[in-house]
């Protein structure tokens, strides 16, 4: 008779043998922290804390709806460092001012042309703050195709959602505090000694 060698195999009928299939949580699964070490190592009680969901929102405009906005759609055709640099400042939340990064975004584009990709990166980042769809394609393909009109509809969505350039990050912040500012409580008048 003969041997079949499992060096060399041959064509059968039956399939060689393998592994039992692995379900995919278990991975890179690692065994959780007992959760008096978690509140520790993260700051965040385990048992109140709930993970954000991504929420794929719509956009409230659309890429080609430039038009109702004429004056930003003119400012964005023709210098657009200063309508990026008003939208970075508020994704970024205030920690670089929108002469920085509008500095930032005309250097790019006036030494590479690739500044695109700079501002797709904040729409990126954009796009998660909100919760945003990716849409109607790639963040990357759509500043590098369509520039202006992406930039128009991220100006026109912040604006949409109660934000004011003129005012910047920080008079925003204020504003949507609703001005409530935290006081110290009162000490009745008629305790003196």
């Amino acid at each position: 008779m003969h041997r079949l060698s499992k060096e060399h195999p041959t064509n059968s009928t039956t399939p060689p043998p393998s592994l039992p299939p692995v379900p995919p949580q278990s991975y890179h699964q690692q065994p959780p922290l007992p959760p008096s070490l978690t509140q520790y190592a993260t700051g965040i009680n385990p048992s109140y804390y709930v993970a954000p969901q991504p929420v794929n929102a719509n956009w409230s405009t659309g890429i080609c709806a430039c038009c109702s906005d004429i004056p930003n759609c003119c400012i964005t055709y023709w210098c657009p460092c200063i309508t990026f640099g008003q939208l970075a400042e508020i994704v970024d939340r205030g920690n670089t001012s929108c002469v920085v990064h509008g500095v930032i975004y005309a250097s790019i584009r006036f030494f590479t042309g690739l500044a695109c990709i700079y501002s797709a990166m904040y729409r990126r980042k954009m796009r998660s703050q909100f919760g945003l769809r990716e849409s109607p394609c790639n963040d990357y393909l759509l500043h590098i195709f369509c520039e202006s009109r992406a930039l128009c509809q991220e100006y026109r969505e912040l604006k949409y959602r109660g934000f004011d350039f003129c005012i910047g990050w920080q008079g925003n912040e204020g504003r949507q505090n609703h001005g409530v500012q935290i006081m110290p409580p009162m000490v009745p008048q008629g305790m003196h000694r």
